[in-house]
């Protein structure tokens, strides 16, 4: 298949090789920038680090309060997310191998009796309130903003003349705001009608909601909200 990647430059490079890899040609075109955000943590001692990206650990890996962090355990949502926080230096490493539904609930298990405050690695933009749903659980988190997705405006120019050309026939969606950033670049009501009429993968429902009430038909959801799951729902379409 003939597909465009949306995600932040970094992210969008592994999975044009694993497409590419899996036959597919791929049109490379980062619709958002990740931009690290001056935190502060507050006092601590904190029992345990949560992110939902792996562009959390990516962000407070030059912190002055790294060595600290790297000291707790970190709960995360999937695999890769696991892997840039062993990376970045965090030795235990619990991954919840799901959404952040999945997360809250291994958290809620595993840190039922703890009574210091979890710290939040989060994103500026957020789709689940995780502090409140702890909450709900008796447990107290801590949110420290440690990055932001800053837009693009529009397409770079060699994923618009593919879509303008007719050489795409799809396009891998991870994040709500991905799918966003996508139908708001094809500014056009030529290229917004190419836009809608690609089939998008999707890593979970609510990323296929957005598409859908733009006039999406052609939105495909993952089995699962992580990469692998995306990647065998575009093999299964090619």
């Amino acid at each position: 298949m003939r597909l465009l990647i949306t995600r932040a430059q970094e992210d969008g490079e592994r999975t044009a090789a694993a497409l590419r890899a899996r036959g597919h040609s791929v049109v490379l075109a980062p619709l958002l920038r990740i931009e690290p955000v001056a935190a502060d943590f507050g006092a601590g001692p904190f029992a345990a680090v949560l992110t939902t990206s792996a562009n959390a650990a990516r962000a407070v890996a030059a912190h002055a309060r790294i060595a600290e962090l790297r000291a707790l355990p970190l709960y995360t949502v999937g695999r890769h997310s696991a892997d840039v926080a062993r990376a970045a230096g965090f030795a235990t490493v619990h991954c919840a191998d799901g959404d952040a539904h999945d997360l809250i609930a291994i958290v809620a298990k595993k840190q039922a009796e703890t009574g210091a405050p979890l710290l939040y690695l989060a994103g500026e933009d957020r789709s689940i309130d995780l502090a409140a749903e702890l909450g709900r659980r008796g447990l107290t988190v801590q949110t420290a903003v440690v990055y932001r997705a800053a837009a693009a405006e529009h397409l770079p120019r060699e994923a618009e003349q593919a879509l303008t050309a007719g050489k795409l026939d799809g396009v891998l969606h991870y994040s709500r705001r991905s799918a966003a950033a996508f139908l708001r670049c094809a500014v056009t009501p030529d290229l917004r009608k190419r836009a809608l009429a690609l089939t998008h993968f999707c890593l979970s429902a609510q990323v296929a909601h957005t598409l859908a009430e733009a006039g999406a038909a052609h939105a495909r959801i993952a089995a699962r909200p992580d990469e692998e799951a995306l990647l065998e729902l575009v093999g299964g379409q090619s």
